[in-house]
């Protein structure tokens, strides 16, 4: 059926004024929270219906509205917006099951806000014509681009005055240069967050952390309130929407209910398409077996993939806070399958997804379990060295083994390496925000009250840290464009992720992340005090360029403190996944090697540091070779308790 609609452009106004009360609101009308999970079957029209009939007189509204009196709308357009009104009970409905968190993880404590707050007026009292200057400024930025905005229509050109300001990608879309309205609110918003960004640059702000943190938090507003995050400002909801006579806002509206119902009131955006994929079936399928499980971990041996293998097993211990097959995504990425190719007996642990029942479960019950794991290896191959890998919090979880090993003076490691991996704290880097008392004793309020630091808190931080990729970005797409999450193996893995125990998480985060002992006064654990410069044998790290969890230059510096005088440091480009699952058929990141030592600093290993192209797997390979004895017969692991992934791999936080 034909419509008699208006251009695009001018009803785009009115159709927003409509939209908003019937639950198609903008971003920025809910509260921030962030990341993955599935998806439920979409709402039929005769099912919305049934749970909630509209009474026409939005529809005539509408209509009105947007096309102009006694105009009628499509019938496709009719029944989008008596859908909407259904959804929008829905998730009424569903966000009401939201659990309440302790107000700790949810906002900064009261001290930061009367930081900011002394700071602001102890600047007005000795400052006050520079306090008077800012708004002065901003002011007549304001007037100036309001004036210009007004010029040009007068001129009847409708062209907006030039923008010669750097490019941002959330504002490709050709209206927000060639249409006054839109241009009028991007260049006002960009001036609305210089205006910010130099109010919080202008406080007196002594201590570092405050600084950083408000800092910090002053960009999660102006990245929040960026008019791309409202249907009535973001010209390509608005094209879609009227292009698909509102069946965009539709399935936008049921991502958004779809993503609370699944995960029990919480807004967190579904940043993968659930469906695509099935551990076991389309990832993490290299061959295996699991041959041990206990109530923490799962041990699985891969099996063989040629004639003969080094005589030295080699462990993969990786992070608890996530899932170990973000290592076996996909045959041609999985650095368990090339591995297995280059002739190792290679073991990996399953955790255990934690449920409140391990809320007492600490560090020292993790570096038991590496215990148990490497002696089952030896064991399981009749050797009496190995070798072992540390990804991430199980790489320093696996300085903190090694450092109990010298103590104790157990030989059984025969080399270590690590993977994006911290032992020093010092500098918080971008999570400084997180590390503060307000935070931690909010966090540690959560974990004595459910028993568990919940996967759902911990991949909200996590996206914050990068909020317009991970937060913003996908809500704006499923939720206001109506697009299906992409099917992207690596953003699958992301959004299942896993919980800690309480006791585990306070232990890393008080002892470790905030008072740093393990560089310093050491770390008590097992009647033992641990000391990085304990951990004295054969060592390799790899480090990621731009990652944003463990720093590079944060990784080195604990490396340096390493006791070990054989020590190799290899520095992958791209983050903390990309640059670690970089196999060497892409060739698409690099990797850089120094000979500079550890004497001198970061900077100058790197200023000294030689690029290579492409992945650092086959560099990290010989230098594993040269410690990982002759050529045995290939050891096959028999059917042990099941075949690979396993079943805790499966089970959902």
């Amino acid at each position: 059926m034909k419509s008699t609609a208006k251009p695009a452009a001018a009803t785009l106004s009115a159709a927003d004024e409509v939209l908003r009360p019937l639950g198609a609101a903008g971003l920025g009308d809910t509260a921030p929270t962030a990341i993955p999970v599935g998806t439920s079957p979409a709402v039929k029209p005769a099912e919305s219906a049934a749970q909630g009939p509209a009474d026409g007189s939005a529809v005539s509204a509408f209509a009105e509205a947007a096309f102009g009196v006694d105009s009628t709308l499509p019938e496709q357009l009719s029944r989008n917006i008596e859908r909407i009104e259904a959804l929008t009970q829905r998730l009424v409905r569903a966000l009401a099951t939201r659990r309440p968190h302790s107000p700790g993880v949810e906002m900064p404590g009261p001290d930061l806000f009367a930081t900011a707050t002394t700071a602001w007026l102890k600047l007005l009292a000795e400052q006050p014509e520079r306090v008077i200057s800012q708004q002065v400024s901003y002011w007549g930025e304001t007037l100036r681009h309001f004036a210009e905005a007004q010029a040009a229509l007068a001129r009847g050109t409708l062209q907006p005055p030039a923008d010669s300001g750097a490019k941002d990608r959330r504002f490709s879309n050709p209206l927000w240069e060639a249409h006054p309205f839109f241009n009028f609110i991007k260049r006002q918003y960009q001036i609305n967050a210089q205006a910010l960004q130099e109010a919080t640059s202008a406080l007196d702000l002594p201590d570092t952390t405050d600084r950083r943190r408000i800092e910090w938090f002053t960009r999660q507003m102006i990245d929040m309130l960026a008019p791309t995050n409202f249907l009535a400002t973001n010209p390509d909801a608005l094209e879609k929407a009227l292009e698909t006579e509102g069946e965009s806002l539709v399935k936008g509206l049921e991502n958004l209910v779809r993503d609370v119902e699944q995960n029990n009131g919480e807004l967190i955006v579904s940043l993968a398409d659930r469906d695509a994929f099935r551990v076991g079936e389309n990832i993490g399928t290299t061959e295996g077996t699991v041959v041990a499980r206990t109530k923490l971990y799962e041990m699985i041996q891969y099996k063989p993939t040629t004639a003969q293998v080094h005589e030295i097993p080699l462990v993969i211990f990786p992070p608890w806070i996530n899932k170990f097959y973000i290592l076996d995504l996909k045959p041609q990425n999985s650095l368990i399958k090339w591995i297995v190719d280059q002739g190792y007996t290679l073991f990996v642990v399953a955790w255990k997804n934690p449920d409140p029942s391990y809320g007492d479960t600490g560090m020292a019950d993790y570096v038991s379990a590496y215990l148990e794991v490497m002696d089952r290896v030896l064991d399981q191959t009749n050797q009496k060295k190995l070798n072992v890998v540390g990804y991430c919090i199980a790489g320093t979880t696996l300085a903190l083994t090694l450092s109990l090993f010298k103590q104790r003076g157990d030989d059984r490691v025969n080399s270590a390496t690590f993977f994006t991996t911290l032992t020093d704290f010092e500098d918080q880097g971008e999570f400084t925000a997180y590390l503060q008392e307000d935070f931690v004793s909010g966090i540690e309020e959560e974990a004595a009250r459910t028993g568990v630091l919940g996967a759902q808190l911990m991949t909200r931080t996590f996206s914050f840290l990068r909020a317009n990729d991970l937060v913003w970005g996908p809500a704006i797409r499923s939720y206001m464009l109506g697009e299906t999450p992409p099917a992207f193996d690596l953003l699958y893995w992301n959004g299942d992720g896993t919980n800690l125990p309480g006791r585990m998480a306070m232990e890393y985060l008080r002892g470790l992340c905030q008072e740093n002992r393990f560089v310093g006064e050491g770390f008590d654990l097992m009647g033992h005090r641990l000391h990085v410069s304990d951990v004295s044998l054969p060592l390799c790290a790899i480090a990621c360029e731009t990652d944003h969890i463990a720093p590079w230059r944060d990784s080195w510096r604990g490396v340096a403190q390493m006791g070990s005088p054989d020590k190799t440091f290899i520095l992958s480009e791209s983050g903390h996944i990309a640059g670690i699952v970089n196999p060497p058929s892409k060739k698409k990141y690099g990797h850089y090697t120094s000979t500079a030592g550890f004497e001198r600093g970061e900077q100058h290993w790197l200023d000294h540091a030689q690029r290579h192209d492409g992945s650092w797997w086959g560099r990290w390979g010989e230098w594993l070779a040269e410690r990982a004895g002759n050529l045995v017969k290939a050891r096959d692991p028999g059917e042990g308790l099941g075949p690979a992934p396993g079943v805790y791999v499966h089970e959902r936080a």
